[in-house]
């Protein structure tokens, strides 16, 4: 009994700064949150350097992956005839590749052939010029004065066209990175294609029934939607080019056919903005001749576009996918913000991949009679479905 008073007595004696320092110890959890913490925070640092290191690879892989779905309808449709799926991957890859280098090729002789007679007849341009913004405006702009500025060895144009002569090796260094880049794009290309129904049995043999279902939905909808997009922008191309070589022949443009198929490229694969980035070019060239050409170059883009807007694009992409314009620039803009130009163009298909997801997912109803929703397309169409009625009646 004596030895158990003498222990309450001495718990009951334990100073204030002892009791303080066992309330204030680390609790047992503390230890594992802590490490937790910084494991977290060193796994992020190690993803984010991984992904800085593997972008170039990714963005390599996202284009491959989006020229695969682009151009797989075409090889199986090949190879329903009989092809095998690597002939066929080979001859879409081949032909997507060649009709690229040639157009390159043309556009990069055209430019430089221009920028060559520029440089060579200058004199005559600013002359001819400022002959036209004289008698057009009514200014007294003195031409000798700009052929003295151009032809000073310490004005900035001197300046500008000796760096470039001094960038040469850095651009061949980077046409050569730039075919390597594109060697690696054709290689993953044929693979994902070629071999497309192997991998989708490898995805698949690791997902339920079900899933399998959803899975292979969603890439048919995507190898669709991409190829159907792609295509539809490709006629409307080949029916610019068609409508402005035209136009750049009879007027006497410089190289009509590679500026045509430059307008018709560019303005379809660039949302809103591409079809005025496109027309700078041949503006431009045309400009150098006759400002009055020019002019009618101008006029005829503008007039082009809302035949286009109006008439064409909707026969054509009805049924592919219409992307709405702020769509689309939005995309490009996203696009562009995330992977730069490559970005902006890919931007497109996925955005209508995306749509496609959309517009098949969940169930549609019937819409309501209301202000805020009518269409006048669609109340034509009705007004027109109930005179035929009456006259059936």
């Amino acid at each position: 009994m004596g030895h158990k008073a003498d222990a309450k007595s001495a718990k009951l004696r334990v100073s204030p700064a002892t009791q303080r320092v066992s309330r204030e110890r680390m609790p047992a959890w503390a230890p594992r949150a802590i490490l937790l913490f910084w494991s977290g925070a060193i796994a992020v640092l190690a993803v984010r350097e991984l992904f800085h290191q593997l972008s170039d690879f990714l963005i390599l892989l996202i284009i491959s992956l989006f020229l695969a779905l682009a151009i797989e309808p075409a090889v199986n449709r090949l190879a329903a005839r009989g092809w095998k799926r690597g002939a066929a991957t080979g001859l879409m890859l081949i032909s997507v590749f060649a009709a690229t280098i040639s157009f390159v090729i043309a556009i990069g002789s055209l430019v430089a052939t221009q920028t060559q007679d520029l440089i060579s007849n200058r004199d005559h341009y600013v002359i001819e010029t400022v002959r036209f913004l004289n008698e057009t405006f009514g200014a007294s702009i003195d031409p000798q004065t700009w052929i003295r500025s151009f032809s000073d060895p310490t004005s900035s144009l001197q300046n500008f066209f000796s760096n470039q002569q001094d960038r040469v090796l850095d651009l061949s260094l980077g046409a050569l990175s730039g075919l390597l880049q594109i060697l690696s794009i054709t290689l993953f290309t044929f693979y994902l294609v070629s071999d497309g129904p192997k991998l989708r049995r490898a995805l698949c043999s690791r997902l339920p029934v079900e899933r399998q279902r959803v899975v292979l939905t969603l890439w048919d909808l995507a190898i669709a939607k991409t190829g159907g997009y792609i295509y539809s922008r490709a006629l409307l191309a080949a029916i610019s080019a068609i409508f402005h070589w035209i136009v750049f022949q009879s007027i006497g443009a410089p190289a009509p056919a590679a500026l045509a198929i430059w307008v018709g490229l560019v303005s379809q694969f660039l949302p809103v903005v591409g079809t005025y980035l496109a027309g700078v070019l041949p503006i431009l060239l045309v400009f150098l001749d006759s400002p009055v050409k020019a002019l009618i170059v101008i006029i005829f883009i503008a007039l082009y576009q809302q035949f286009e807007n109006f008439l064409l694009a909707p026969r054509i992409t009805a049924r592919t996918l219409e992307l709405h314009a702020a769509v689309a620039f939005g995309a490009a803009i996203a696009g562009g913000a995330v992977l730069g130009p490559i970005g902006a163009v890919l931007a497109l298909p996925f955005a209508a991949m995306v749509q496609g997801f959309a517009s098949n997912w969940g169930n549609r109803y019937e819409i309501v009679e209301n202000p805020l929703v009518a269409m006048p397309s669609l109340q034509k169409s009705k007004l027109r479905q109930k005179s035929k009625s009456r006259k059936r009646k």
